[in-house]
């Protein structure tokens, strides 16, 4: 079931279209997509890499390395070892470099609905209502 465009527009208030039009998300995205693209085919990669030598390399999966460890399950093994370690990098990416901008917008986002209640209630003019930082 396809709505109207209109309808759909409807559905979400005008500050959103405003934000997203503005630089700082534009660079939001950017900074965003700038890590995870290649963090995905990173990872993808070496997903990948551990499935085909699994399947035509079963002589060098199956080599013991000491008792009952062989590289296979050293590979496995890795899977989580490298799951972690992005998730890790990330968390330090996006405090660094996402969050300062997301917090930006967000008091951007926060200004201009108080701006539209005080509007609203008839306390002051647009653009006039003060905004102060939390966080």
């Amino acid at each position: 079931m396809s709505q109207p465009k209109q309808d759909q527009a409807a559905r979400h208030d005008p500050i959103y279209d405003h934000l997203a039009a503005k630089d700082e998300f534009a660079q939001l995205r950017h900074l965003y997509r700038r890590f995870i693209i290649p963090a995905t085919a990173v990872f993808m990669g070496w997903y990948a890499l551990y499935v085909v030598m699994s399947m035509f390399a079963s002589d060098f999966m199956n080599h013991v390395l000491f008792a009952n460890i062989n590289v296979a399950l050293i590979f496995g093994l890795l899977q989580f070892v490298s799951t972690f370690g992005i998730a890790f990098l990330y968390s330090r990416y996006s405090t660094t470099h996402l969050d300062p901008l997301a917090k930006q917008l967000a008091r951007e986002y926060d200004a201009e609905l108080l701006d539209r209640a005080a509007v609203a209630a008839g306390n002051t003019t647009p653009g006039t209502t003060p905004v102060t930082e939390e966080n």
